[in-house]
């Protein structure tokens, strides 16, 4: 198994960041402007792009500290990977350890979805530190699968 990893620093508090990945208007904000669901524990998210999407259960939501989903429906690459994202406080920063784990194999797919993670990671950033993000489809297009 093989892992997307990512490290990022908001000028914010751990709260805000948690916040802005347990709301469905907070994920609508950074990540895809087509995001529905349920975001309490237990719910499934269902997030929608110009290519397809993706729902995710949710597993754990530990406040300012972690979110944890489960893939449930998706490109087959990603059924049964879990996203997670760790918080921690580190001088004026929160500190997002990002983690998309559990892909059988880093295929071309893959490359990609790690590129789009580090820009959307970058609009939770930008969303939280300015109050605008830029999720899809406002997103940067980086190839023809967006």
């Amino acid at each position: 198994m093989v892992d997307i990893l990512h490290r990022i620093g908001v000028t914010s508090s751990p709260d805000d960041v948690y916040a802005a990945l347990t709301t469905v208007d907070g994920l609508a904000n950074w990540w895809t402007e087509d995001t529905d669901g349920d975001a309490n524990l237990g719910g499934v998210i269902r997030f929608r792009f110009v290519p397809g999407g993706f729902d995710m259960k949710v597993l754990e939501a530990q406040p300012a500290e972690r979110v944890l989903w489960e893939v449930v429906d998706g490109p087959e690459e990603w059924i049964g990977t879990q996203v997670r994202f760790e918080l921690k406080q580190e001088d004026d920063f929160t500190i997002v350890l990002f983690r998309h784990e559990g892909w059988k194999e880093p295929g071309e797919f893959m490359y990609h979805c790690s590129t789009k993670w580090a820009t959307f990671l970058m609009s939770l950033k930008r969303l939280v530190e300015t109050g605008e993000g830029e999720p899809a489809p406002r997103d940067v297009a980086i190839s023809n699968w967006h």
